[in-house]
């Protein structure tokens, strides 16, 4: 039994309970104290990330981030001289910053000044003046906003002369003609690739395309855009994403990721229902740089395990379990989100409290291993992978220790960080496995920030079919950029060029391929 006193201000009354009901007492009482603590984290957290930067960069590297708002007065210096002047193929440039250059195979247009006849004359003597030289007094960078022409396609007909004299049967020979990108439509290659890279890579909906092509007094609606869009991804993109699909499975490191996408005309589904956008790359040193965007009613892991089919080696991923249903397949877990858990839990703590607390020496130790991977990652991957046994694996093994020596309480995001770090750790200590690995996920992040980004404008997929449209568009731009390659140079050969072929064939598909345009783009340079 236990005496529990009452507020001591008023009259003393004395409480008698069992042992039990006071220990059910202490037990709901701690309870609500981690709840209490939870929220008040939760709401300091929310603060930062609504009223303070939306970086992820951690606590430490904030305060270098320049403003958006005041990026002017921050980077401008009307002190600065101009640029000096360097001497280019016998005349003078400006000498230009790192931050400004312009590519030195764009088209020269040139505007000459000379005197009018009249001016003509010698100033001494009266005598006609002729030209003894000249000189460029600058350049300038003219940029000329996009114009559209009509293209028409005439096609010559011919017939023999010799046959129309005597009178025998005379052939007419008509020229060939290259087949359109859409039978029967009006929309060019370069339209379709515009329209295509203004929408997935610039991120501008069709609505603002319409009202763009509308100002330049053409009337084209979004709905014909979009059918473009569907139409050219099912008929020349799909093939493609098929082919590098088979090259994806076929290497030894990849990444994935996942990301909602809302779609409005789900077969038996509500349009609130949620869908998602699966994101795969190669690894950094795979021979086939390529990312593909898949699709799905759903996150089943069954979804990974179909994309994935063949697939054996290391796949870099979230905590998200489904991916652990994988066969052959060795997962490399990502750090960046235990570093990000860290840092919330000491975003979440008072400025005072934040020196060596728990949350600042979890960070310290992921900040730690990545700073490592910054001062390593221009070495070849058997010297990472040296490296990362003599330098790295003595900070995870002091990091696991240090994880292991105290208990946090469950509901607190620190206790969170410590939980989920120990639960997922054999598996993101898998980095050190091969020095072709990351030691975070970040480049299937970065796809999944690119959607994102694009679909903020669009906000949702009309269709099914519009979804899988987006996907392999998207897939071949950001397939593009990793390349190294212009995405509306590249969709354009490929409209140009895949409606001349069989797309059936596999021969013809890989004419297509990203490596084969950028090798053909060398040898014409």
């Amino acid at each position: 039994m236990k005496n529990v006193e009452t507020n001591p201000k008023t009259p003393q009354e004395t409480v008698t309970i069992s042992r039990e009901e006071y220990n059910n007492l202490i037990a709901q009482n701690k309870e609500l104290s981690q709840k209490v603590l939870w929220l008040m984290e939760t709401i300091n957290l929310n603060n930062k990330k609504i009223f303070g930067s939306s970086s992820e960069k951690t606590v430490e590297e904030e305060s270098a981030q320049l403003s958006v708002f005041n990026e002017a007065e921050e980077t401008a210096n009307i002190k600065r001289p101009e640029p000096e002047l360097e001497e280019v193929k016998s005349h003078y440039r400006k000498k230009r910053t790192k931050k400004d250059r312009i590519p030195g195979d764009l088209p020269v247009e040139i505007i000459e000044y000379r005197l009018n006849k009249d001016e003509l004359e010698c100033p001494e003597c009266g005598e006609e003046l002729h030209e003894m030289g000249k000189e460029i007094v600058r350049e300038e960078l003219k940029i000329i906003p996009a114009h559209a022409v009509i293209v028409q396609h005439v096609r010559y007909t011919y017939s023999c002369r010799s046959c129309e004299r005597t009178g025998t049967e005379v052939p007419v020979i008509k020229a060939p003609v290259k087949n359109a990108v859409i039978k029967g439509g009006f929309a060019s290659p370069e339209t379709v690739a515009y329209i295509m890279t203004q929408k997935y890579l610039m991120d501008i909906p069709l609505y603002r395309q319409e009202n763009d092509f509308k100002r330049k007094d053409i009337q084209l609606s979004r709905q014909t855009m979009a059918n473009w869009i569907i139409k050219c991804s099912e008929m020349w993109l799909n093939p493609i994403y098929d082919e590098l699909h088979k090259k994806m499975v076929n290497s030894e490191t990849a990444h994935a990721d996942e990301t909602t996408i809302q779609v409005l005309k789900e077969p038996g589904r509500k349009a609130q229902n949620k869908s998602y956008m699966w994101l795969y790359r190669t690894g950094q040193y795979e021979k086939d740089q390529i990312a593909l965007y898949n699709y799905r009613m759903g996150r089943k892991p069954e979804y990974a395990q179909e994309f994935l089919s063949g697939f054996s080696g290391y796949l870099h991923c979230d905590g998200y379990q489904g991916y652990k249903t994988l066969k052959n397949v060795i997962l490399v877990q990502c750090l960046s989100h235990v570093r990000r858990k860290f840092d919330e839990a000491l975003k979440c703590l008072k400025e005072e409290e934040r020196k060596d607390s728990k949350a600042s020496i979890g960070l310290a130790y992921c900040n730690k291993l990545f700073k490592i991977e910054e001062n390593i990652k221009a070495l070849i991957p058997e010297e990472k992978y040296i490296k990362r046994q003599e330098l790295s694996k003595p900070v995870l093994e002091d990091f696991f220790a240090w994880l292991n020596s105290f208990t946090p309480a469950s509901q607190s995001h620190l206790g969170k960080a410590v939980s989920y770090t120990l639960n997922q750790w054999n598996n993101l200590q898998n980095y050190l496995l091969d020095g072709r690995l990351n030691i975070s996920n970040n480049p299937a992040e970065h796809l999944a920030k690119s959607f994102a980004l694009c679909r903020k404008n669009f906000l949702f997929s009309n269709t099914p079919s519009g979804a899988e449209a987006s996907a392999a568009v998207m897939s071949i731009i950001e397939t593009a950029k990793i390349n190294k390659i212009d995405p509306f140079k590249y969709l354009t050969y490929i409209f140009q060029t895949a409606p001349q072929l069989d797309m059936t064939k596999t021969e013809n598909v890989q004419k297509l391929l990203p490596e084969v345009f950028k090798n053909g783009q060398k040898e014409n340079a």
